[in-house]
């Protein structure tokens, strides 16, 4: 996801009592003779002249948040949007009570083992937020409510629980808490025992670990500004003293805590897009030192855990897609390296988990995800089944060392999210919970595809699809494509009880697995990013194209749907073959790519040109020019668009979103409608609250079915 923040929270009450500014009447979106008008933003040119090219931005102005015009503006496209969908506001309801009746509202998790406790969180029927809880001994000891995160709401309008870290004995909670959407987590820390309240009160803490006395923590804070991880402290309780361990002073790396499950060793990480650095001391030696494992170098990523006084090394040194070495904690460098795990070029390793017996390899295979099982004492290995050919799976909470069982999680685009017990001796998966989906679901009803697409040079682009049986693939049925394709990051084909309601609507769901993400591993990456990136667009396209002409859709009916950095994705496709889709949901969307990586007093734009590219360098420049969505906006025809954006989104300014929109508003040539939906209590996940949530998603789906022309 695209990693930038912008200005601190502000108060936003004062948004009511702000007049809405003039709209003039646009003759090509105003839906018809009496139907709402649009607002327009008022121009007011910025240029900024770089390379010999001059950049041209009508409406930089509605970055300054506390400037009661811009919030005004939001306000009456917010009001606009709304006025656009209130016909379908019985649609609405309609999918709210479905998606809610696909919802056991009172549930509770499968609670796991850390020291003496069994931790899980519960929901309640009409309670927005999780309750944190734990038994002492045994699953069947009297509960203990720990946190509740609907106390902690109260008279919030949002409310999210970052860190959750119990100390080794149990008798203290540190935990931190966002109640604006920004990112912004304040630590605190808990008594069990009393239920009271310490004073130690952190702002911007961004993770948290015990030493083994169960008084001393260390942390990692953020810059105010930057909102780049970059302090490391450490603290005793009771104590006043918050002491600056390490300090971060490169702007490409970000630094991240984190300790050994066999919770000997306390690491800090250090990582850019393309290198890392870890650092160590011993948990039981809280006054110690870090010492570094090995000195960071350019385009060497590598990560370290540790079990039996040796370190685990999983690094891309003489290997793409990553190897495991182990080193002796005295001495790891390099010379010192013994092969554990070697390269190959078909799998990408992306995590190693120790135990006292086992290591569990965490993989990416032909696009699907493996689990590995190695055996210490008999250096065998095997990986764990799955049923479909089509799926999600990855370790869950595994906190004890000592143990032979892990527990993994399982789901997929038909198969509700499930947890099972693995026994790696026998080899043996026990399923302990099923998430239960009421309302008549059963997964029989449901069709589970892979298709592949082909890029414009040849590559095959995977594809997982899912449709209610009965659908016919004769070109008729409306079909949403979900894409992302950035930073690495996989998509996984997972089940939402959500969806089901465009599902037995007669709708296809597709997950284009596009070069940028790294679902076939580093190389799929690397592709898809700085000077490849327009691979990224040409493949979703040709992912659109290859769905038409198998039958699944028409371009009459197809939706495309991205959020973040898959709303650059969604923005940039948009511009490029506007005939090609029908309409566009494109949320949080990073679209104002040039304007923002030319701005260095932005958080974390530095720390993104190994990412994106740097544009102060001319090549890079000439690059992104050709595919940022707002500079490429044309005098042409476009989808329909549903754009949404949040005022207190840290991660993608609600001012990208705002300023595309309104360069389309003058722009475009065509009829469609063009919303841009505001919310002014959150950040960029949306609203925090469980059926806030389902309320946003209703939202989405009414406007997807509108255009699909799904009737009721």
């Amino acid at each position: 996801m695209k990693n930038h923040s912008r200005l601190p929270f502000l108060l936003l009450l004062f948004f009511l009592f702000v007049l809405p500014i003039n709209s003039k009447v646009v003759a090509q979106s105003n839906g018809g003779a009496g139907a709402p008008q649009p607002p327009m933003a008022e121009k007011k040119t910025k240029t900024t002249n770089i390379h010999g090219t001059t950049l041209v931005d009508d409406y930089f102005w509605l970055r300054e948040k506390t400037n009661p015009a811009v919030m005004a503006h939001l306000k009456a496209e917010d009001d606009y949007a709304q006025s656009m969908m209130k016909h379908t506001a019985p649609l609405q309801e309609k999918l709210y009570n479905e998606m809610l009746s696909h919802i056991k509202q009172t549930d509770s998790n499968v609670p796991f083992r850390s020291g003496k406790y069994f931790y899980y969180t519960r929901t309640e029927e009409g309670k927005q937020y999780p309750i944190y809880c734990r038994k002492k001994g045994s699953q069947d000891a009297a509960e203990e409510i720990i946190l509740d995160q609907n106390e902690l709401a109260k008279g919030q309008k949002f409310m999210s629980v970052g860190t959750f870290a119990p100390s080794d004995d149990g008798n203290l909670l540190a935990y931190s808490t966002d109640n604006t959407g920004y990112r912004q987590y304040v630590l605190q820390v808990k008594d069990l025992r009393t239920g009271q309240l310490l004073p130690e009160r952190i702002e911007r803490v961004n993770g948290v670990v015990w030493a083994t006395d169960n008084k001393t923590f260390f942390y990692v804070t953020e810059d105010a500004v930057t909102k780049r991880s970059d302090k490391f402290f450490r603290h005793v309780l009771g104590s006043d003293k918050n002491d600056l361990i390490y300090e971060e002073k490169d702007e490409l790396f970000d630094i991240g805590v984190g300790r050994s499950l066999d919770k000997e060793i306390v690491f800090l990480h250090a990582f850019s897009k393309t290198s890392t650095e870890a650092r160590y001391m011993r948990a039981d030696e809280p006054n110690g030192t870090l010492k570094v494992i090995l000195p960071r170098q350019a385009e060497h990523e590598y990560d370290v855990d540790h079990r039996n006084n040796t370190f685990y090394i999983r690094t891309n040194r003489g290997a793409k897609n990553f190897r495991i070495v182990t080193a002796p904690v005295n001495d790891p460098s390099e010379k010192n390296w013994k092969e554990f795990v070697a390269h190959r070029p078909a799998v990408k390793l992306d995590n190693i988990s120790l135990f006292a017996n086992h290591a569990v390899l965490s993989e990416w295979e032909n696009g699907l995800q493996e689990l590995e099982v190695v055996d210490f004492k008999t250096d065998k290995r095997h990986r764990i089944k799955f049923p479909e050919p089509v799926y999600s799976a990855g370790l869950s909470n595994n906190r004890e060392f000592d143990t032979s069982v892990v527990r993994y999680s399982y789901n997929s685009l038909v198969t509700p999210f499930s947890i099972f017990d693995y026994d790696m001796n026998t080899g043996k998966a026990t399923l302990l919970k099923q998430v239960e989906v009421p309302g008549g679901f059963d997964r029989t009803n449901y069709k589970l595809e892979r298709a592949f697409a082909t890029a414009s040079d040849g590559t095959k682009i995977p594809l997982s699809i899912v449709y209610r049986k009965g659908v016919k693939l004769d070109g008729s049925a409306p079909l949403l494509l979900y894409g992302y394709g950035s930073y690495g990051l996989s998509i996984e084909p997972t089940f939402s009880s959500n969806r089901l309601s465009l599902l037995d609507r007669g709708v296809i769901f597709a997950i284009a697995h596009i070069r940028g993400g790294g679902e076939l591993g580093e190389e799929w990456r690397q592709a898809g990013r700085m000077m490849n990136k327009m691979n990224t667009f040409t493949d979703f396209i040709a992912s659109a194209e290859a769905l038409i002409k198998m039958k699944y859709t028409s371009k009459e009916r197809l939706v495309i749907q991205g959020g973040s950095a898959g709303g650059l994705l969604v923005g940039a496709v948009s511009n490029m073959r506007p005939d090609l889709f029908k309409a566009v949901v494109s949320q949080v969307p990073f679209v104002d790519v040039l304007n923002t990586m030319l701005d260095a007093s932005l958080p974390l734009t530095t720390s993104e040109y190994i990412e994106w590219g740097n544009p102060n360098e001319k090549p890079a420049f000439e690059y992104m020019k050709t595919y940022s969505p707002y500079d490429n906006i044309a005098k042409k025809d476009y989808p329909a668009m549903l754009v949404k954006v949040s005022v207190n989104d840290s991660q993608v300014p609600y001012w990208e979103g705002a300023k595309l929109v309104a360069r389309l508003r003058t722009m475009k040539t065509d009829n469609n409608p063009l919303l841009l939906k505001v919310n002014f209590g959150a950040g960029h996940g949306g609203a925090s609250g469980r059926y806030d949530a389902l309320r946003e998603s209703a939202f989405d789906y009414a406007f997807m079915l509108w255009q699909m022309g799904v009737k009721e």
